[in-house]
């Protein structure tokens, strides 16, 4: 006996649950595996200038992966084959990715940039397909919404896988066996991306899709887009990626070299920030949907530039995991807006050619920030002093931390004003806006409550 046929909504339905359940896998591979392949190169001996290659090639290289896979979905119309394709290529990159640092000590930190940049090649392979096809099953007016619920558990699947690949570390290195330890916890990450590749293949992809990609050349889009709104945020997104990975790299370096962090610690401070994403992600959304992406990039991109000048004041443990906890809070909103200013901004047509480009930017901007930094790194002192005031510190790593804090805000400064909120949305002045910010209302509900109703 055959099934009642599944109706055109109930199929959106279900794919939209399949993409919640595919990035709970996705977080666990990104929290318990991405988070701690830096740390892995520091187990390798890596330079803090392969440290910054680590970080700025991959994106690099998946930034061209991601315009050859807009190339090939104008020929090949299937985004979901393409999707499909990009997370099982991803599973099967960490076993290389593992073996051959352990295998080739000599070239290890080498090998494991190398193997980076395909990991991260065959991620972005499948982004342009998926942002095509994910926005063609989400209402416009819920994207920020369903975005944040996503993002949401994601942050929060991240955030215990973490503290299970922290501990598992942790007892790797108690039992002097840490390379045991990222064994495991890369072969989960590597099982956790390929259940992930077994949701995507079951999402939902009519024949004739809502969104028909046009011809994708990008001399003549980005001619289309001179002086255009879109533009002026492009300009705003990448140099605001090159302020922040002059620092971005080298929290690493500077928690388990300088400071000496156990991997525990380390865990705690990367928790810490995925925490501050949790309980921030659904309000930011919903911030975004009311108010526009605009007041929420508005928001975060003044506040961001000042956390990394925070780890010039001090080097206590709990100190460090307040700051990171506020950077997650801060770092949710902007990450959030960010995307969602995109899909705002381009038309549906041009959405998987837009992320395209707008990634382009952002991996270029990411390898120049890093460059920048491993400069920085390399020449700035360890002790400042004066007018007779010295300020000597472990490390000269908070003072580039320092520099990135104030590039970000002369480009805050410089550049918020320059675009503008790219949909209709509801009127909120700059005084009723910082009311409304995620911890701030509910805590001035609390306070203003309470002394209301005493």
């Amino acid at each position: 006996m055959k099934g009642h046929p599944i109706s055109p909504a109930d199929a959106g339905e279900r794919s939209r649950r399949y993409s919640i359940r595919e990035g709970a896998f996705q977080a666990v591979m990104v929290g318990g595996g991405e988070s701690y392949q830096s740390a892995f190169a520091l187990l390798l001996h890596a330079s803090a200038f392969q440290i910054g290659l680590l970080s700025a090639l991959p994106q690099i290289v998946g930034t061209w992966a991601q315009l050859f896979s807009v190339k090939v979905l104008n020929r090949f119309h299937h985004r979901k084959t393409l999707i499909v394709v990009g997370a099982a290529g991803q599973a099967v990159v960490w076993l290389p990715l593992l073996a051959l640092p352990l295998v080739f000590q000599d070239y290890a930190p080498w090998l494991l940039i190398a193997c980076a940049m395909i990991y991260v090649a065959m991620g972005h392979f499948a982004i342009p397909a998926w942002n095509s096809l994910i926005t063609d099953l989400v209402d416009p007016d819920r994207r920020g919404s369903y975005f944040g619920h996503r993002a949401r558990l994601m942050a929060v699947t991240s955030f215990f896988s973490l503290c299970g690949a922290g501990l598992l570390l942790h007892a790797a290195e108690t039992w002097e066996r840490p390379w045991a330890g990222f064994a495991i916890v890369f072969l989960l990450a590597a099982a956790s991306r390929s259940v992930s590749a077994c949701y995507l293949a079951r999402l939902e992809e009519s024949t004739e899709s809502v969104t028909r990609e046009a011809e994708f050349h990008l001399l003549a889009f980005l001619r289309r887009e001179r002086g255009s709104n879109f533009q002026r945020f492009l300009v705003f997104s990448g140099l605001m990626h090159v302020s922040v990975l002059i620092a971005g790299p080298y929290f690493v370096v500077y928690l388990l070299n300088h400071l000496h962090f156990t991997y525990l610690q380390y865990t705690a401070w990367l928790a810490a920030g995925m925490l501050g994403q949790f309980v921030t992600l659904k309000p930011w959304g919903l911030l975004g949907d009311r108010y526009g992406n605009k007041h929420v990039l508005t928001a975060t991109g003044l506040l961001v530039p000042f956390l990394p000048m925070l780890y010039v004041i001090s080097a206590d443990f709990y100190y460090l995991i307040a700051v990171n906890f506020t950077g997650g809070v801060i770092w949710a909103g902007l990450s959030l807006g960010l995307q969602n200013y995109v899909f705002d901004a381009i038309r549906p047509e041009d959405r998987a050619k837009g992320v395209a480009v707008w990634n382009t930017v952002n991996a270029l901007g990411w390898f120049v920030g890093a460059m920048i930094g491993s400069w920085l790194v390399a020449i700035v002192p360890s002790e400042l002093g004066l007018l007779g005031w010295r300020l000597s510190l472990v490390s000269n790593l908070p003072f580039v931390f320092f520099i990135s804090g104030v590039c970000r805000l002369i480009v805050s400064l410089s550049l918020l004003g320059t675009f503008r909120e790219a949909r209709r949305v509801e009127a909120i002045s700059h005084r009723d806006l910082v009311a409304e910010l995620p911890l701030i209302k509910p805590l001035a509900e609390t306070f203003w409550g309470g002394a209301r109703r005493e």
